[in-house]
């Protein structure tokens, strides 16, 4: 069973939330990890990417967006609205409403939440998903 943690954020602003997203893939990527990070829509994921150029001055974080198809180089991180695939399951990064689907095959599950009703509720939600399978989950406050 994965590791999860969730980290709560006392800003209600999703650029914040993308920031701090930034900061945890690119902690991870330096540790070894190459993240999978679920998102709800396309233009999140193209949000984020953008994101990944411009958060820091002088950072690099290879990534690209995964469209189904599983990339030829794989040192590198995924931003999908789809299932991670094979190999990207050790680290994935959670800022999509649902769980991942193939949850319980990551080793790793971050969890980011602003303070939004709306991200919260959804967050309550996946926290339940994973509870009730017994999985220890642990929280970060902000």
């Amino acid at each position: 069973m994965p590791n999860i943690s969730f980290y709560i954020l006392k800003s209600e602003s999703i650029y914040d939330r993308y920031l701090f997203a930034c900061k945890l893939i690119e902690k991870a990527y330096r540790g070894g990890q190459f993240c999978y990070v679920l998102l709800d829509s396309i233009e999140q994921c193209q949000r984020l990417e953008d994101m990944l150029w411009t958060f820091r001055a002088g950072s690099f974080i290879p990534h690209q967006i995964f469209t189904g198809t599983p990339p030829e180089i794989t040192s590198q991180v995924l931003i999908g609205t789809q299932n991670a695939p094979q190999g990207w399951f050790e680290c994935v990064v959670v800022l999509s409403t649902k769980p991942p689907q193939t949850w319980q095959q990551a080793t790793r599950i971050l969890e980011i939440l602003d303070n939004s009703e709306e991200t919260k509720i959804a967050g309550r939600e996946r926290y339940k998903t994973y509870k009730q399978t017994g999985v220890e989950v642990v929280t970060h406050k902000m």
